[in-house]
């Protein structure tokens, strides 16, 4: 369990100030979606703690050239940018600034301006590029010393370059975070495709090769691959054997006997043969062409994954990843070497840049050398993961090498439907036939369970899974102990051996009342797990629950549409409720992904005075530039303060300044295709899960059967932090409000300080769970049982 931080290491950001500093952003090389909401983080957060900040647009190349474009930012200028891609302030590749005298330039720019802080967002090049020019700045300002352009005492007031770099790039592609800001958009826009290719291509029992971008890093393809089901994946860290045609075509042949009616192969624009040799997509559709006969199809998606809308993901990350940026400079000194700050798990750290940039460069040396394995492990725990969680489900192992367990495995839905679940089950149902079990898929939950709803399923069956959105199995929100005795009699009647549940509150509560009737029917004294799929994210024992940031997008996308409505009317308030039951998190954190003002939720009480100080908070905006407010409600947050009493406040308040609507998002944010996010987290923490069964399977199998009564063979895995971890669900009892059906500890509510900062509000911020320097470290070797979420 991750302890909550001792009193005394607690900080709050008043004691830093930035006074008397000057920051400048500016993001170069590649754009990316979600740089915009890093750009905007910078700018608020910097602002708010007392500093100038500027804009460097057009990046080098506009500090190189200055004038018009270094210009000082106000708090309006970065209003409505949250959800718009691509970067506002400009981006440019400058060969100028690869120069001695470029640099020289830039750096009096930057020194007239009074500017010693320089936020970049940008890929490796860019980064290192700003590692080089903090290098040489006192070497520059001693030059432009001796040329007379700068006076002595500049160079004493501005004698050291504080540097923080966030990376922004849709390839995933530099050591040291799990997750580039740009990437799960891009991941989006690809699945966007394939899911729409897969109807059109299944109409006509079509083969389609699908490129996507990746010129040295086979991310995008990898997990792509992996959130669509993908027949084929071929990326430049991996690539494959001599005699992969042959391979190939057998399994396209394979599937299509199976009675699949479309292949999809996915192939990342760097891909290579173990020759070294460019897999080129038009070499693909002629071998299946020449080699099977299948219409074949090519479609390239090019420019199209670095368009649209930041996903609500990116957003998130971005604005973590811009206030982190101001606290690191804040707390710079003269010794502190250039930092990147990036996620790890679910939190935020702080890496020394050329540790990183140094790693990134030697994953190309690696495969230059064609030392592929040691390629992948640079890459990281989540690269590494993918790759292997994709071997595992796509490529099925003939019946004879499989091994012969005789352990017979069951995995139900339980609670409410979540995008996910499906991508869940049948990553356990094959993962579980690697293993050698064999697999039972109960319908409708418990109270099907207790019916006889029990079937095996099969490796074909779940074929096409990953992209289907509620339960394709059925779910029930009925709990077991109201059908323990016909339960265990079907548990006995097909020698269940070990259960798989997916769901949220309820299964929890489900696996509680199984462990408790261990007590007097055996047939539940055997390895139980429990992976969390709830949009409310209201699970105990893990961070982050499947379905969740696919609600969280449908929130997002709502909000930012009915922002749009608005446009060129008169000012106007908009109050959404969101689900959730008592937990806060949709509200919380979809706030922060689209720019509300406030967000109210039961977790953090509130009364009348604090509803008229966002009235007076909102009215006090409108009166300038703002044009649009955002509020969030939380289903359940007051029983008295409801949706429509905030309504009818806010309308009243607000006369003359500004008038409200409200909307009720309702079920739509259960609905939908789940996005790439979920579709990977359900189907890795599935296959883990999955594993840990076969394990314990074996540990407990005595004398001719399975019985284990341990807490610690009644399992939830969950996220915790930066780790996957499995805990036994009698011991999160104390850590659980079963009242209000919510942790008693969420780890998001430190994020509620940073939309009311972003939103202009005055107010306390705990930096004690700010990033911490770390250095980068190679990756432990395979058989590690720590991994990243995505």
């Amino acid at each position: 369990m991750a302890q909550p931080e001792p009193e005394h290491k607690k900080i709050f950001f008043e004691n830093l100030s930035g006074a008397g500093k000057a920051i400048a952003v500016l993001t170069s090389g590649g754009d990316a979606q979600g740089m915009n909401a890093a750009v905007r983080a910078v700018v608020r957060m910097g602002l708010y703690v007392g500093a100038k900040v500027y804009f460097i647009h057009e990046g080098y190349q506009g500090m190189v050239d200055g004038a018009e474009h270094i210009i000082e930012a106000s708090w309006e200028s970065v209003s409505s940018m949250l959800q718009v891609g691509g970067t506002v302030i400009g981006s440019a590749r400058c060969k100028e600034f690869r120069s001695h005298e470029g640099r020289l330039k830039a750096a009096l720019n930057l020194v007239k301006h009074g500017i010693t802080n320089l936020c970049v967002i940008g890929g490796d090049g860019s980064l290192t590029g700003a590692n080089l020019f903090k290098e040489e700045w006192s070497g520059l300002l001693s030059e432009l010393k001796e040329q007379g352009s700068i006076e002595a005492d500049a160079v004493q007031k501005y004698s050291v370059l504080h540097i923080v770099g966030m990376v922004g790039s849709i390839d995933n592609d530099f050591c040291g975070t799990d997750m580039t800001i740009g990437t799960d958009s891009a991941l989006h826009r690809i699945i966007e495709v394939v899911d729409a290719i897969m109807t059109t291509a299944q109409s006509h029992q079509r083969t389609f090769v699908l490129e996507v971008m990746g010129r040295h890093c086979g991310y995008l393809a990898l997990v792509s691959a992996l959130a669509c089901g993908a027949d084929w994946v071929l990326i430049p860290e991996m690539p494959p054997e001599d005699g992969w045609e042959e391979k190939m075509c057998q399994k396209l042949s394979a599937n299509r006997a199976g009675m699949k009616r479309l292949n999809i192969i996915i192939v990342a624009e760097g891909a290579i043969d173990s020759s070294n040799t460019p897999i080129t997509t038009d070499y693909i559709k002629n071998l299946v062409v020449r080699c099977l006969g299948f219409d074949t199809r090519v479609t390239i998606l090019g420019h199209v994954q670095r368009g649209g809308t930041p996903s609500a993901f990116d957003r998130i990350l971005a604005s973590r990843m811009g206030v982190e940026a101001v606290l690191a400079l804040l707390e710079t000194t003269a010794n502190t070497p250039a930092y990147v700050v990036s996620l790890s798990g679910n939190q935020a750290v702080r890496l020394p840049l050329m540790e990183c940039v140094q790693m990134t460069q030697e994953v190309q040396k690696a495969m230059d050398e064609k030392r592929f394995e040691e390629a992948v492990r640079l890459r990281g725990r989540s690269f590494e993961n993918n790759l292997r969680t994709y071997k595992l489900l796509a490529h099925r192992k003939p019946e004879c090498e499989l091994p012969v367990s005789n352990f017979n495995v069951a995995v139900l839905n339980v609670g409410a439907p979540a995008a996910g679940m499906n991508a869940a089950v049948r990553s356990a149902v094959r993962v579980g036939i690697s293993e050698g079990h064999k697999m039972f898929a109960v319908n409708d939950g418990f109270e099907g369970f207790s019916k006889g709803q029990i079937k095996e399923i099969k490796w074909a069956d779940v074929g096409g899974w990953t992209g289907q959105g509620s339960s394709l199995l059925g779910t029930k929100r009925t709990l077991p102990a109201k059908h323990i005795e016909k339960i265990a009699e079907q548990m006995r009647k097909n020698n269940i051996n070990a259960l798989l549940i997916v769901g949220g509150f309820e299964a929890f509560e489900s696996l509680l009342q199984l462990y408790d009737a261990r007590a007097t029917f055996e047939e539940f004294c055997i390895p139980m797990c429990m992976l969390p799929a709830t949009i409310s994210n209201n699970v105990p024992g893990t961070d982050l629950s499947i379905g969740a940031d696919t609600a969280l997008n449908a929130i997002v996308e709502t909000c930012d549409r009915i922002k749009q409505s608005a446009s060129g009317t008169k000012r106007r308030v908009f109050i959404i409720e969101t689900m959730g039951g008592y937990c806060g998190y949709l509200a919380s954190v979809g706030g922060l992904a689209a720019g509300a003002d406030a967000a109210y939720i039961y977790e953090e009480p509130f009364d009348i005075k604090d509803l008229q100080a966002n009235v007076e908070h909102l009215t006090e905006k409108m009166k300038g530039s703002i044009q649009r407010g955002l509020v969030l409600r939380n289903e359940n947050s007051n029983d008295n303060y409801t949706t429509d009493f905030i309504y009818q406040l806010y309308s009243e308040e607000g006369k003359g300044v500004f008038d409200s609507r409200k909307n009720v998002l309702g079920h739509m944010q259960q609905g939908g295709a789940p996005s790439p996010f979920d579709r990977n987290f359900g189907t890795k923490i599935s296959a883990k899960a999955m594993q840990w069964v076969t394990k314990k399977l074996l540990e407990t199998f005595r004398q001719g059967r399975v019985f284990a009564n341990s807490d610690d063979s009644c399992c939830l895995l969950g996220m915790r932090r930066r780790a996957l971890v499995f805990q036994p669900v009698v011991q999160l009892k104390p850590e659980t409000d079963f009242v209000h059906r919510i942790p008693k500890e969420q780890w998001w509510l430190k994020l509620r300080p940073l939309m009311k900062i972003l939103a202009k509000y005055k107010t306390s911020f705990d930096v004690s769970d700010s990033g911490q320097l770390e250095h980068v470290v190679r990756n432990r070797p395979l058989e590690s049982d720590v991994s990243a979420a995505m």
